[in-house]
């Protein structure tokens, strides 16, 4: 009996240790549960009873310079779901059917999304405005709308490939939009909303809103009116029977670097750019490469001007060719040379030779002078604007270039550039020799519309003086007026230019036979600059198709109408100028008659098709006016002035261009003999035209039949 009531007693005494060990881990399980647990648990709660729908900030517009919206954020309903009340509801199905007819999606997808565990699931983000009035008259169970913004274009295709766009959950995706995206997002809020345990929502709960912060709007340097101007001339290239490619036209302001206008085609409709291909989101105008051709000669001009290697006067023969050791590089006019030439008549004629022969000139003097112009002019590196994608263009190390690749880039081939490079380093010819920095942000402003930040023009360096500057717009304005830039000619402004046709490089290497980048550069006005448009069309399916022919024309309707509605006054009466611009007929060199008898020299100015009076007395010509090597229209009358003299010596005529008979009878006439090889037109001649010999000399003349080459640029 004793040993029972030990055992009971121990019996107890065990449950009532294992009674307080439970109590002690029942104690330590709540102490850990409160204090090291309790923050992450009261969350954890926190979360099962609320639910939060982000409210998105409002994007900040994107303004023209002069106020314009060119993009701006409206609202858009989108619908979203608690699946915990659609599946109380017992409606799941009715309200899938309901959502795949109306929103046209797939009654699978959508009831999967209604009846799945996640506490909230997306539906149709940003809806047309009839679908949400339909959804929110339908008191679906589970089922909300929450208003959020969506990116909108007011003008379509305008300005697209430097607007870019933005992606469902106004995200900046291209150009401006993801360029300044950070500055444009904004903050999102959100709502957050109490539910009880079955998943409704409590009636009487408190709603927490958080505000949204809106982004800031950016005003861009772009003119709406300029844009369209760029975009209409585009939109009827590539409407025409052949259109290109593509092609870009670039307006800026050269004293400020501003950018007025950056169009390009093929293009978008960033309201509906999924629509679209890829490739048509590019800006060509910062993105894509190309050689220049004859516009990039305005740089070598420019670079040889301020080093003083030539002036106005200076002269160049042209043949129809140069050698550059073993290789002969044609002119684009080698059928019928351009022969002796002033270097204002070089640029006017864009003589490849003359070029040629000045960038050798160039590289003579010191073999970095050349590159250190083109990077002080901005080539092979950024231009620092503000749009992502730039191309630095391509140049040839400085340690690999020959005198060959020298004669190459004098004539825009062997260096690659983009569009905004050009038109910055020609602008910088325009304004007196500063390089500015292309500029197309103008101001970021907040929502109530106060500046917040403003970008200023930047100066970047002083590349040429401001004397070389207005000598060398002088005598691009020549080019329009008397040269190969005519069809670029505006009545009533000074306009000045230079036209580019070059060659691509092929795929399997070399140049292409039949494809051609296309383009023209100007200025006006000339003598106080306020724009400078370019024009650059990639593979022109015309026949035959240059920058004179193509490209200029398209500079010249940009160029007239962005003047007049500019308001800038017009500055010269047109009426002489347009009269040279009528006569599209070459102009007849004059032969210097020294030492010829008057019968010679009338003899010779017939056979060139020009009128003679004779002043004086004597034997021979002593003089004569216009003087030898000018050009002149045909039928213009020579005034010769006859003198005595005891001199045998000729001046060798320049016979470019003639034909064999014409040729012969002059060389004749002047007393010399000839050796000819070949047939059709002068291409060569040696000793070259201006040489004094003496009489009965032997000249050896060179003729070549007319023809196009693949081989050779054109202006």
């Amino acid at each position: 009996m004793k040993k029972s009531k030990v055992s009971t007693r121990k019996r107890m005494l065990l449950i009532f240790l294992l009674f307080i060990l439970a109590f002690i881990c029942v104690i330590g399980r709540l102490v850990y549960v409160q204090i090291f647990q309790g923050e992450e648990l009261q969350a954890k709660a926190e979360n099962l009873r609320t639910r939060e729908v982000a409210v998105e900030a409002k994007r900040g517009t994107i303004y023209d310079r002069n106020g314009n919206i060119l993009a701006t954020s409206i609202s858009a309903d989108s619908v979203y779901a608690y699946p915990s009340q659609v599946s109380a509801s017992g409606q799941a199905v009715d309200t899938a059917n309901f959502l795949a007819e109306i929103l046209g999606q797939d009654y699978d997808t959508i009831y999967k999304k209604i009846t799945s565990s996640h506490s909230f699931e997306w539906i149709k983000r940003k809806c047309d405005f009839a679908v949400a009035d339909a959804i929110e008259e339908a008191n679906l169970p589970g089922i909300y709308l929450v208003a959020e913004t969506q990116r909108y274009y007011p003008n379509g295709t305008l300005a697209a490939n430097i607007l870019g766009f933005a992606g469902i959950d106004n995200q900046g995706l291209e150009g401006l939009e993801i360029a300044y995206d950070d500055v444009l997002k904004g903050e999102n809020g959100s709502i957050l909303t109490e539910f009880d345990a079955h998943g409704q929502e409590i009636p009487q709960a408190t709603k927490e809103y958080i505000a949204p912060t809106d982004g800031n709007s950016v005003v861009l340097t772009i003119d709406e009116t300029i844009q369209y101007f760029c975009e209409r001339e585009l939109n009827t290239l590539m409407s025409s029977e052949n259109p290109p490619e593509g092609a870009t036209i670039i307006v800026m302001q050269p004293k400020t670097g501003e950018i007025l206008a950056m169009a390009n085609s093929p293009t978008y409709d960033p309201n509906d750019y999924s629509s679209y291909d890829s490739c048509t989101y590019r800006n060509r105008a910062v993105a894509d490469v190309y050689e220049p051709g004859s516009t990039f000669k305005i740089m070598i001009a420019a670079t040889a001007l301020e080093e003083g290697l030539v002036n106005l006067n200076s002269t160049f023969y042209d043949p129809g060719y140069i050698m550059i050791g073993k290789t002969r590089m044609k002119c684009w006019r080698y059928y019928n040379p351009h022969g002796l030439q002033t270097f204002t008549e070089a640029v006017q004629n864009s003589c490849n030779v003359a070029f040629i022969s000045i960038g050798l000139s160039i590289l003579d003097k010191n073999e970095d002078l050349l590159y250190n112009y083109l990077e002080a002019f901005g080539f092979g590196q950024s231009t620092q604007i503000s749009l992502r994608g730039e191309a630095n263009g391509l140049m040839i190390s400085r340690e690999k270039l020959t005198r060959l690749n020298v004669a190459n880039i004098s004539i825009g081939q062997s260096i690659a550039v983009t569009p905004l490079q050009l038109i910055t380093a020609v602008s910088a010819v325009a304004n007196g020799g500063t390089l500015m920095q292309p500029q197309i942000v103008k101001e970021i402003v907040d929502k109530d519309g106060n500046v917040v930040e403003e970008y200023e023009p930047v100066a970047v360096r002083q590349v040429i003086s401001a004397e070389t500057s207005e000598t060398l717009r002088g005598v691009l304005e020549k080019v329009v007026s008397q040269g190969t830039g005519r069809r670029a000619y505006i009545e009533g402004y000074r306009v000045g230019g230079k036209t580019g046709t070059a060659q691509k490089v092929a795929e399997s290497g070399g140049y292409s036979e039949n494809e051609y980048v296309v383009s023209f550069i100007g200025i006006a006005p000339c003598n106080d600059p306020e724009l400078v448009v370019l024009v650059v069309i990639d593979s022109p399916s015309e026949f035959n198709a240059t920058g004179g022919v193509l490209a200029a024309p398209i500079f010249k309707s940009v160029m007239e109408d962005s003047l007049r509605y500019l308001g800038v006054e017009i500055q010269v009466n047109a009426d002489s100028i347009e009269k040279e611009t009528e006569t599209e007929t070459e102009k007849i060199t004059v032969l210097d008659l020294s030492n010829l008898t008057k019968d010679e020299a009338i003899s010779v100015l017939n056979i060139t098709n020009l009128k003679c009076n004779v002043q004086g007395s004597g034997s021979v010509v002593v003089s004569q006016f216009p003087a030898g090597f000018s050009k002149v229209e045909a039928s213009t009358t020579v005034v010769i002035t006859l003198g005595d003299s005891s001199s045998d010596t000729v001046i060798v005529p320049d016979l470019t261009g003639y034909r064999v008979r014409a040729a012969a009878e002059i060389l004749d006439i002047f007393g010399l003999q000839s050796k000819t090889s070949g047939s059709g037109f002068v291409t060569e001649q040696n000793p070259i035209p201006g040489t004094e010999v003496k009489k009965k000399s032997i000249v050896t003349v060179t003729f070549s039949a007319q023809e196009d080459s693949a081989e050779t640029l054109g202006p």
